[in-house]
């Protein structure tokens, strides 16, 4: 069972699934998916843990295939590095003893796609680097920083390689809410300068609401995609729980709360 409310655009597609199911083994992910993410867009996933969104962003990535469906990305069937993507990842803390610093990391965003000797100049890193707000420890060890700090860092080495299309797991992990908001608004400015597609993975919308375009709410091998108003309702994701589910908006909040399930 499956509901959507996303239509082709005129204007082409960033990422485009038709019938895409994944399974793994007997345990099915979610099937029958069908989305539209125009170029420039801001898709937001959400859902509970284990419901398949960072494996989505696996799938996005050409790291995982799809059971059956078909996917294309940039037009294309999605590549395994692809230099056209960029990945902010789930965060883990760095060892304290990894010798290399900040701005070393920032600069891998480019360098690491490439053989032979770096090309990245302080032209393209510092930027980046500034863009985040981590100009202040660029050069410390980057196992010395915070778990905040090093989350600029990985988002700055997202960006500077002016990926078309950027997936972000988690991004504001570790950040507060004014950091969360300045975070929110380098990753916009972006997008709408450059015209790069933006795909959030997030327990919460309230961090990105006032730039998301679409949301994707995936549960119980179920899916429903559109906008955040017609996604986010108590009708909608009751149907897709199988259970009466609350969908409360509480002081700019969006609050999901039923059986078993509170977001």
């Amino acid at each position: 069972m499956t509901s959507s409310s996303t239509t082709s655009s005129s204007k082409g597609t960033a990422i485009a699934l038709r019938g895409a199911t994944l399974r793994f083994g007997a345990h099915l992910i979610w099937e029958n998916l069908d989305l539209d993410v125009t170029p420039g867009e801001c898709l937001v996933i959400l859902g509970p843990n284990g419901s398949g969104k960072t494996t989505l962003l696996k799938v996005f990535l050409g790291l995982l295939p799809l059971s059956a469906g078909t996917i294309t990305v940039d037009g294309r069937p999605p590549g395994r590095g692809s230099p056209t993507a960029g990945y902010v990842a789930q965060q883990r803390i760095f060892d304290p003893d990894l010798p290399i610093r900040g701005r070393d990391l920032v600069q891998l965003g480019v360098d690491g796609r490439r053989p032979g000797l770096p090309r990245t100049r302080a032209s393209q890193v510092d930027p980046a680097i500034e863009a985040v707000g981590a100009a202040g420890y660029a050069d410390a060890p980057v196992g010395l920083l915070s778990g905040g700090q090093q989350q600029r860092l990985r988002i700055a080495q997202a960006l500077v390689g002016m990926p078309r299309l950027l997936l972000c797991d988690e991004p504001l992990t570790s950040l507060d809410p004014a950091a969360q908001e300045e975070i929110v608004g380098v990753i916009d400015r972006h997008r709408r300068e450059h015209g790069t597609t933006v795909v959030y993975v997030t327990h919460e919308i309230t961090p990105v609401a006032d730039v998301v375009d679409q949301v994707l709410y995936v549960a119980a091998g179920r899916w429903a995609a559109g906008p955040a108003d017609t996604v986010l309702t108590t009708q909608t994701l009751s149907n897709l729980y199988g259970t009466h589910i609350d969908v409360l908006r509480v002081g700019g909040h969006v609050v999901i709360v039923g059986e078993g399930h509170g977001h």
